[in-house]
């Protein structure tokens, strides 16, 4: 569950201000990446654990009420469900710390939900707000199974480098890819040096977000920019999911990874627009509508 301060401006280190609005959001990375989705038209399950405390169950009502089938998703006894605590300045910009409650509880019963579910699916969305081994077990499996993986690398952490072997497309931020690579990323030499690490090290193919400049993507043969579409930005909190969950459903229907970026990027743009984590996730229709302009 996402608890979201709005504020004209964010506090500096020690600081305190004054802010405008609380609310409380279903959110989430994978849940998110879920819902986004299924509001592409997908087939969409989640699989993870939420925690016995008051927003289990709403957080089970509202997947299934986006479409997301909620078969795989448990609940872990004395465990608060996964919790981001997020400051959203007036521009959209965003700080996020999270809690990862029941997420962290999850283990065998989850990879043996995936293992059942593989059969049936063409993409597997990862996330880090599980343990590595289980996401990397998650990756293996589908990988030899033929699903795309992609994998979000937030919250960002060091991964054993048999992770990427087994990802087909990896899309961090510029935050997180700089913490994968070890220097700071910026649009030109920096990303595109960037993106060709991560492929030395295994991934089929890289897409770095850069927020308001757009993205940069690359899968070793062809590579470019997806220049941003113009919006109005009022929270970016969850526009890096809208982007994944739309990637996925552009490149299991078959678009080429440029397209199928660009299409990503409108859904993040798009959920900019909105206050929220998976109320902000865009329909197809308005993604189709924003791409034709």
């Amino acid at each position: 569950m996402d608890l979201v301060t709005f504020a004209d401006r964010l506090p500096q280190d020690g600081e305190t201000v004054v802010g405008r609005r609380f609310v409380t959001y279903a959110g989430g990375k994978g849940a998110n990446q879920a819902v986004a989705a299924a509001r592409m038209g997908a087939r969409s399950a989640m699989v993870g654990r939420v925690g016995d405390d008051l927003f289990g169950p709403q957080l089970i009502e509202l997947l299934e009420s986006a479409g997301v089938a909620t078969g795989a998703v448990g609940v872990a006894a004395g465990v608060s469900s996964g919790i981001a605590v997020i400051s959203v300045g007036a521009g959209g910009q965003n700080r996020i710390v999270q809690v990862l409650g029941a997420n962290d509880t999850c283990g065998d019963t989850e990879y043996d939900a995936i293992t059942g579910l593989l059969p049936r699916a063409s993409a597997l969305l990862l996330q880090l707000e599980v343990s590595l081994e289980l996401s990397l077990r998650a990756a293996e499996l589908a990988a030899r199974q033929g699903a795309i993986v992609i994998l979000d690398p937030g919250p960002v952490r060091a991964l054993p480098d048999d992770f990427y072997r087994h990802v087909s497309v990896i899309t961090p931020n510029e935050t997180e890819a700089a913490a994968l690579v070890g220097y700071p990323i910026a649009i030109g030499d920096t990303v595109e040096r960037a993106a060709q690490e991560l492929l030395q090290r295994g991934v089929g193919a890289a897409v770095i977000t850069l927020g308001a400049q757009g993205a940069y993507w690359t899968d070793g043969v062809s590579g470019g920019y997806a220049p941003p579409f113009p919006v109005t930005a009022v929270d970016s909190v969850a526009a890096g999911d809208a982007f994944n969950g739309a990637l996925a459903v552009a490149l299991t229907e078959g678009q080429p990874l440029a397209g199928a970026v660009r299409w990503a990027s409108a859904a993040g743009a798009l959920a900019v627009t909105r206050v929220g984590a998976q109320d902000a996730m865009p329909t197809r229709d308005a993604v189709a509508a924003l791409v034709q302009r």
